[in-house]
């Protein structure tokens, strides 16, 4: 079980990460919420915080 947010609308949200190859070859880790807990789920890392969006509610990763 991976890190866990609650959104200000009191919907949950589980933290995944994905491992990608960008086009000039380079591998980059990615960060993205999902409503369902998922094998990719992960902690958050002590480099990002938990923003949510104004509009939305729906909560994405932003470095410090």
């Amino acid at each position: 079980m991976g890190y866990k947010h609650t959104n200000s609308k009191g919907k949950s949200y589980f933290l995944n990460s994905k491992d990608v190859e960008l086009k000039g070859g380079r591998n980059q880790t990615i960060y993205y919420f999902s409503k369902d807990s998922r094998p990719e789920a992960c902690d958050l890392p002590s480099t990002k915080v938990v923003v949510e969006s104004p509009k939305t509610g729906l909560p994405f990763c932003k470095g410090k």
